[in-house]
C-alpha cells in the first residue's frame, strides 16, 4: 500500500511524505514548545456526527460554561456514482460528500479524532477555517493509512466556516474537488440575533454542501471509470486544470436532495440553511421564498442582511440563511447560475406542508384557450 501511494505522489510531482506546501518551512509547522493548556476543569461532551443535509443534536444557546466538544471522523475513499454512468473516485470525511457539519459555541474547544483506515490509499489531513494557527490544523493532522490523530482548537469566532483536506501541493485541489470538504458552525453563546439584536432561533437546520466535479471522458465522450483514486489522478488533473466542471451538485450527486431525499418543513417553521462551497463561488436561491435573514459571509458578529432573493457564497466559505415558510408546496433551492442548476445538477427541493394562503398568492384564472374570450 505504501509503495502504491508513493508512486502516486511521484506522479503528482511530490517528492515525499508528509506532503506540505513548498512555501511552508518545517520551523513554521512544527508543534509549539509551550506548556499544554490546562482544561481539566472543563466538561467534555461527545457529539455523534450525522450525514448531511442533517445536523447532529445541539443547543442553540450554550447551556453554561465553555466545554470540550469531542467529534470523531473517519476518512473514507470510495467510488461514488455522481450521475447515471458518471463515477467519481471520491474522498470523503465520514463517507459523505460534503463531510458532516459540526456545531459548537464560541469559546468551546473542538477536539477531533481523525482516522485514516489502513485500506485507504492516500495521506489526508484537515484544515479548519474556524481555527487559529498551524494552517488551520492542517500541519498537525497529516495521517497516513493506518493512522489516527487528535486535534484540539478553541472556537474563538462565531459563524459558519469551511473545513477541508489540504495535504499539500497539487494534492490540495484534487482532494477538495474529490469531495473532502465540510462545515463547522460556531454559534454565539447566547444564540443567533436578528438585524435589531433580538434573539432568533430555528426550528430546523439543513446543511447543503455544493461541489463541482471533474470526471474524465474517453474519446467517444463517455465517462471513464477507474479502479481507484490513484488510477484516476492524471486524467482528472487534466480536466480540473481546464476549470470546466462536468457536474455541479449538492450533497455529492445529482438529485441527492430531490424526490424521496428532499428536505422537508411545515408552514410557519423557521428553517436555517447553511450552504458551503470549498472551491468555487455560488449563488443560492430559494424559488418562491427568500432569505429573511442572511449571513452571506457566514459570520454571526455581523448584522444579517434582510429579504434577500439570492445570496453570494464565496469559494472557500459557508453562509447561512434563515427563512420562515409561509406557503405549502415543493420549493426548488438552486444555485442561480441556472445552467449549473438545471444542466449540471445544482438543485435541491424542500417539501413544505400546511394550508395555502390565497392572500399571498392565488390563481385568478386557470389557463384558458384565448378563443374563449
Amino acid at each position: 500500500m505504501l509503495t502504491r501511494r508513493a508512486a502516486l505522489m511521484g506522479a503528482a510531482g511530490v517528492a515525499s511524505l508528509p506532503i506540505l506546501a513548498k512555501a511552508v518551512s518545517t520551523e513554521t509547522v512544527a508543534a509549539p514548545l509551550a506548556a499544554p493548556a490546562d482544561l481539566s476543569s472543563l466538561t467534555r461532551i461527545k457529539r455523534e456526527l450525522v450525514a448531511p443535509p442533517f445536523v447532529h443534536d445541539h443547543e442553540q444557546v450554550a447551556p453554561g460554561a465553555p466545554r470540550i466538544v469531542e467529534f470523531e471522523m473517519t476518512i473514507v475513499e470510495k467510488e461514488i456514482e455522481v450521475d447515471d454512468g458518471a463515477y467519481l473516485q471520491g474522498m470523503t470525511f465520514d463517507g459523505s460528500i460534503p463531510g458532516p457539519m459540526m456545531v459548537v459555541h464560541e469559546g468551546d474547544y473542538v477536539e477531533l479524532t481523525l482516522i485514516n483506515p489502513e485500506d485507504n490509499l492516500l495521506q489526508h489531513n484537515i484544515d479548519f477555517h474556524a481555527a487559529t494557527g498551524a494552517l488551520g490544523g492542517g500541519a498537525l493532522t497529516h495521517v497516513n493509512p493506518g493512522e489516527k490523530t487528535i486535534l484540539r482548537f478553541k472556537a474563538t469566532r462565531p459563524g459558519t466556516f469551511v473545513y477541508h483536506c489540504a495535504p499539500g501541493g497539487p494534492m490540495i485541489p484534487w482532494h477538495v474537488a474529490s469531495g473532502m470538504a465540510g462545515t463547522i458552525m460556531v454559534l454565539p453563546r447566547d444564540g443567533l440575533k436578528d438585524h435589531e439584536g433580538n434573539p432568533v432561533g430555528y426550528d430546523r437546520v439543513y446543511y447543503i454542501g455544493e461541489n463541482e466535479f471533474y470526471i474524465p471522458k474517453d474519446e467517444n465522450g463517455e465517462y471513464k471509470r477507474y479502479a481507484d483514486a490513484g488510477e484516476s489522478y492524471p486524467d482528472t488533473l487534466d480536466v480540473m486544470n481546464g476549470l470546466i466542471p462536468t457536474h455541479v451538485v449538492f450533497n455529492g450527486k445529482v438529485g441527492a436532495l430531490t424526490g424521496d431525499n428532499a428536505m422537508t418543513a411545515n408552514v410557519g417553521e423557521r428553517v436555517l440553511f447553511v450552504h458551503s462551497q470549498a472551491n468555487r463561488d455560488t449563488r443560492p436561491h430559494l424559488i418562491g421564498g427568500h432569505g429573511d435573514l442572511v449571513w452571506e459571509h457566514g459570520k454571526f458578529n455581523n448584522v444579517p442582511d434582510r429579504d434577500m432573493e439570492t445570496w453570494f457564497i464565496r469559494g472557500g466559505s459557508a453562509g447561512a440563511a434563515l427563512y420562515t415558510f409561509l406557503q405549502p408546496g415543493v420549493y426548488a433551492y438552486v444555485n442561480h447560475n441556472l445552467i449549473e442548476a438545471v444542466n449540471l445538477g445544482a438543485t435541491a427541493h424542500v417539501k413544505v406542508e400546511g394550508d395555502w394562503n390565497n392572500d399571498l398568492m392565488e390563481q385568478v384564472l386557470a389557463p384558458t384557450d384565448l378563443a374563449a374570450f
